[in-house]
């Protein structure tokens, strides 16, 4: 008996530990846990690698919209016509959606002397049917960024078409906090993430609602998540940790019980 009682008080030692540093809710008896909020983590700047880039579209930037990482309109969306496709070395399955980078022109006769700060919001797919120094310049293992023909412009002349660059992620500075664009139905909720700040990228994600436990949300595509759970006529909070500084954030009570589908949710948390 004696043996007993010193694994039950070894055991409550170690789930004690464990519950100290993650967060738990009981459903049905069971615990589950999310990560604890972390603190404040800020992002800085990478070295500076080189790369090469191209631009699509034209001045007004409206084949840039939509895209890859699902942000839709970029202009009302606050993302501004400063954006670029990334090629699939970088884009990383959607999870560099988001980032900030900082781009200038080098070694070419057509550059200028500005630099470019975009944010990716778009993936540059590989086209096989050209060889990757010549028109297939998006594939792997290139690194290539597909820019926005006004952010191009900042760094070199349109005509030159191509031109090598020197590039280095950096912070993305964001006005606001965090924002979740509502899609799916009664019983699937999907979440586009938008105007994140710091690394500019989100790793993992859960919701709760009033009524619930945390909820792991799964990777769709892009900037989105989504769980397969009833949440309707309950306040939405969520917990958000970052693909680069695995820092963890939580949104509280980003979306009232009346919330609805097709409406966008802004929070006062942000990572920087």
């Amino acid at each position: 008996m004696a043996s007993f009682h010193s694994s039950s008080a070894c055991y409550l030692f170690f789930m004690t530990i464990i519950f100290s540093w993650f967060g738990s809710d009981l459903v049905d008896g069971v615990a589950y846990t999310v990560p604890r909020a972390h603190a404040p983590t800020v992002y800085h700047p990478s070295a500076w690698t080189l790369a090469h880039a191209t631009f699509y579209g034209d001045e007004s930037a409206s084949s840039t919209m939509g895209g890859a990482c699902g942000y839709g309109n970029l202009m009302t969306n606050g993302y501004g016509t400063n954006t670029a496709a990334l090629s699939s070395t970088i884009f990383s399955n959607g999870y560099a959606c988001g980032q900030c980078y900082q781009i200038k022109c080098v070694q070419s006769p057509w550059c200028s002397t500005g630099i470019a700060t975009v944010t990716a919001t778009n993936l540059c797919p590989p086209n096989w049917s050209q060889d990757s120094n010549n028109g297939g310049w998006c594939n792997p293992p290139r690194t290539h960024f597909d820019m926005a023909k006004p952010a191009f412009m900042q760094i070199a002349q349109w005509k030159a078409g191509i031109v090598p660059v020197m590039y280095r992620r950096v912070p993305c500075v964001r006005k606001g906090g965090l924002r979740f664009s509502f899609q799916g139905n009664g019983y699937w909720l999907l979440v586009y993430v938008m105007n994140v700040g710091g690394a500019g990228d989100i790793q993992s994600m859960w919701v709760k609602g009033t009524k619930t436990a945390w909820i792991s949300m799964s990777h769709n595509w892009g900037a989105s998540y989504q769980a397969f759970a009833t949440l309707h006529g309950q306040a939405l909070s969520f917990r958000l940790s970052s693909y680069t500084t695995k820092q963890t954030i939580t949104a509280y009570n980003v979306a009232p019980a009346n919330w609805n589908l097709g409406l966008t949710y802004e929070a006062n948390a942000n990572f920087h």
